[in-house]
């Protein structure tokens, strides 16, 4: 620096110095670029859970923006004063006052349990209300269409579909009309998996032995991203279906589409089908398997418990 102060002169080196960034100038473009990059990649990222398609994924979008306004109001106002006292009570701040003594302030206290308490109380009566609202076992009022059936297994890694009043399966696809109440039964023939359609309804388990329940309704027609919402093994991550919402005359051609597969399942077709398999394609069967999804959860329900293979436990050192 000092030879080139020398050669340039001090008005010459000062614009050098004003041209080349400093380290904490770079630091902070890197920073602001790092924040630009993340908002950029979020801006591009569609959020199927707060894009509803269907009044009951509607109401459950409402539910968490409400739930997540009600806690913004603690949150926001904590950090905002974090830094409002942090700036305020600085050392080279020589205006703010200083109370070393102060210990209680009754007005504070009460801000700071009457706030959260009653944000507790409107929480816990929105909880309430919207869990018996929106109860997956609760049947959709049918508004003039008849309520679409359709059962379904989690296998390893792939979902089945069986439509029992039109006699059809299918395999990591499921079809049904817009604006018809669709009722969904659902079971395991492996480990426990999550049934999850964010557009269109929450999320309900599927488990060996046992029978839940899911009802929907999609108000548009589209294509709407299914999976398993469970960890279920090395596939999971493929354990993706297409929930197709159409139009009557389109859902009665995708089902005499299916039909015309010409693959029944039967016992020899669902004994390949249940193989672990990762990334399954689009599978269609006809006619399909009626009883199936009864059959299952009775094999586990009549199958019996493990033998023991320790040694009998003392009666006398139980106790």
């Amino acid at each position: 620096m000092f030879v080139l102060k020398h050669r340039l002169g001090d008005g010459a080196v000062s614009v050098v110095q004003r041209l080349v960034p400093s380290k904490s100038r770079l630091a902070r473009l890197r920073s602001a670029s790092i924040v630009l990059g993340f908002a950029l990649l979020s801006a591009g990222c569609r959020y199927a859970v707060l894009d509803p398609s269907g009044p009951i994924a509607a109401k459950e979008k409402q539910l968490i923006l409400i739930s997540t306004g009600l806690m913004l109001l603690v949150v926001v106002p904590v950090i905002i004063l974090t830094l409002v006292f942090a700036f305020w009570y600085r050392a080279s701040n020589t205006r703010a006052n200083a109370r070393p003594d102060w210990a209680h302030s009754n007005a504070i206290e009460v801000v700071v349990w009457t706030v959260p308490l009653l944000i507790v109380i409107t929480l816990g009566w929105l909880a309430w209300t919207t869990t018996h609202a929106l109860d997956p076992y609760r049947p959709i009022e049918e508004n003039g269409k008849k309520t679409l059936e359709i059962d379904v297994v989690a296998l390893d890694w792939k979902w089945l579909f069986i439509y029992p009043e039109q006699n059809i399966a299918s395999v990591n696809e499921v079809a049904f009309p817009v604006d018809t109440p669709v009722h969904f039964k659902i079971t395991s023939d492996t480990v426990m998996n999550s049934f999850f359609i964010p557009g269109l309804a929450g999320q309900i388990y599927a488990m060996a032995g046992m029978r839940t329940e899911l009802s929907l309704v999609a108000n548009k027609p589209g294509t709407f991203g299914g999976l398993s919402a469970n960890y279920s093994g090395a596939g999971f991550s493929g354990m993706r279906f297409n929930a197709l919402a159409t139009s009557d005359a389109d859902f009665e051609a995708w089902t005499r589409k299916v039909a015309a597969s010409g693959h029944p399942l039967d016992e020899t077709a669902y004994g390949e089908l249940a193989k672990k398999q990762e990334n399954s394609p689009v599978v269609y069967y006809a006619p399909g398997n009626a009883g199936l999804l009864q059959s299952l959860i009775d094999k586990y329900r009549h199958t019996p418990p493990p033998e023991h293979t320790g040694s009998p436990m003392n009666a006398s050192a139980a106790k």
